[in-house]
């Protein structure tokens, strides 16, 4: 925090963006510096929550207002941009983009599985015995899959994306229209079982909880890659940096105005 105070003290931010961190947000306003905060999915209905999302200039929620408004959010509706999940894929080339579907036989899918930096979700995976029953099996990321500086080519080439429902995971799908297999991950306030409900109820993914039984695989992929990865414009990816950074702008101008 000591830290936080001298960059403050340095840099005389306008505004500052926050994610995840609740302390840090707190704070950051009690240093006289205007905070946005980044919600996250999931019951955030707890005293830290409520007391930081109140006491934030602005919040930006990274998934699309017409597919969830949380009801703990409600209340704070004036000053909330849901802007659509952000891609670092955003913008990149889908040439020959979005059949209806990829549904091929098993044996000619290929699968692509997102870990992520540091987590065991690829690796909980890497002895799947659907391996064997399709084209290719890729796992990219985490502590025993590939990486790659740009990984891009192999997720749209993917006929199905294997991921946790982390917000990243998600948006870059999202970005790549490519269907997708969501297994969502333990995590506090139940983050990435809202995002997966999120998803199942509107069409845009197949979910499953917890690991499938290796005898429910087959079917989980061939309906996966039956699905319409048209359906992915819902998740609002094109444009939603610009949204999301146009919010942050635009508190920052209006906290320097006093308005």
């Amino acid at each position: 925090m000591n830290q936080i105070a001298e960059w403050v003290s340095d840099a005389r931010p306008e505004a500052v963006v926050v994610d995840v961190s609740v302390e840090v947000a707190l704070f950051i306003r009690l240093l006289g510096v205007p905070v946005i905060v980044v919600a996250l999915p999931g019951t955030r209905v707890d005293a830290p929550h409520v007391l930081v999302h109140r006491l934030a200039d602005h919040i930006v929620a990274a998934w699309p207002r017409a597919l969830c408004v949380p009801s703990w959010l409600r209340q704070w509706e004036d000053k909330t941009s849901y802007v659509g999940g952000i891609s670092r894929f955003e913008g990149r080339d889908r040439r020959g983009d979005e059949p209806e579907s990829s549904a091929r036989p098993l044996k000619e899918t290929r699968v692509v599985v997102l870990g992520g930096a540091g987590d065991a979700f690829g690796t909980s995976l890497q002895d799947c015995a659907a391996a064997d029953s399709v084209r290719s099996w890729t796992t990219l990321g985490g502590k025993v899959g590939a990486w790659r500086d740009d990984p891009w080519p192999e997720i749209r080439g993917a006929d199905v994306v294997v991921t946790h429902a982390g917000q990243s995971c998600i948006a870059d799908v999202a970005a790549a229209r490519r269907p997708a297999l969501v297994l969502p991950q333990p995590r506090p306030f139940d983050e990435q079982h809202a995002t997966a409900r999120m998803l199942k109820r509107h069409q845009l993914a197949v979910v499953a909880h917890g690991m499938p039984d290796p005898r429910a695989w087959p079917a989980l992929l061939t309906a996966t890659a039956a699905t319409d990865p048209r359906r992915w414009r819902r998740w609002e990816v094109d444009g939603a940096a610009d949204r999301a950074a146009e919010a942050i702008e635009s508190t920052a101008r209006r906290c320097r105005q006093g308005t």
